[in-house]
């Protein structure tokens, strides 16, 4: 077969065109640093549904990233290793600057004790003061309340803070009701939701600042789930009340 000009032409014009194609754009990474039920190995958790359906809305496609640590999400969402953070509390721009919130909550958390042997009632911060408490570093909703507490012990995860009060090394541990509820539930332990709760905050996404012009248009599709019943259904299928209160 002859190499003739046309095919040569041809040839060259398919490899230009390859070349001038845009790559296919990779998913924006939202992580967070929260466990099951939020985020799960089968991608069916709160936050496995919720980030894609709402970048979706956007024309976007984006998905969940978990953490076993709080801290690490933080640090790579602020430094752009990753694109945003799914679920935290305002005012985390004071202290992570490339961080910019979405004005649109993405659901009201409840931050809780609970203990094994212990019964009180947690009216508030002061009610801990007796015991050896444990939360996760990381954890800004804790930390100023526990700076000048006496007996605080900080752990990395949820997995040794768990450990920790099984094996009775800590007296209460705080943590967020609905991943702490799912994690008595799988450990079988013992332990006992400690009620009222210490904090009902309302939870935020966050976006590193080079997504900045997504803001409004990622609020306005979170309202939009809410507002049609897609935010609601994802809510019931993921978060059932394991406490059953």
């Amino acid at each position: 077969m002859t190499d003739s000009p046309l095919r040569r032409f041809a040839a060259f014009a398919i490899a230009l065109l390859a070349f001038a194609l845009p790559a296919a754009a990779e998913p924006l990474r939202i992580n967070t640093g929260v466990g099951a039920p939020y985020i799960q190995t089968d991608h069916k958790g709160f936050l496995d549904l919720l980030v894609p359906e709402i970048f979706r809305r956007v024309g976007i496609d984006a998905k969940a990233v978990g953490y076993a640590a709080s801290e690490r999400a933080m640090i790579n969402a602020n430094n752009g290793v990753d694109d945003g953070v799914a679920m935290r509390i305002k005012g985390l721009e004071a202290n992570y600057p490339n961080l910019v919130r979405v004005d649109e909550k993405i659901i009201d958390n409840d931050f809780v004790a609970y203990s094994i042997r212990h019964r009180f009632d947690t009216t508030g911060f002061d009610a801990l003061k007796p015991y050896q408490v444990g939360y996760i570093i990381g954890w800004k909703v804790f930390e100023a309340p526990l700076r000048s507490a006496p007996a605080v012990t900080l752990v990395q995860d949820a997995n040794q803070l768990f450990t920790l009060l099984e094996k009775e090394r800590i007296d209460v541990v705080l943590f967020e009701r609905w991943q702490g509820n799912w994690l008595i539930r799988e450990r079988k332990l013992p332990a006992q939701l400690l009620l009222p709760p210490l904090v009902t905050t309302e939870m935020y996404m966050y976006l590193h600042k080079k997504h900045a012009h997504l803001l409004g248009r990622v609020a306005e599709a979170l309202r939009a789930a809410k507002a049609d019943g897609s935010y609601r259904r994802i809510h019931e299928r993921t978060l059932p009340r394991l406490d059953g209160r």
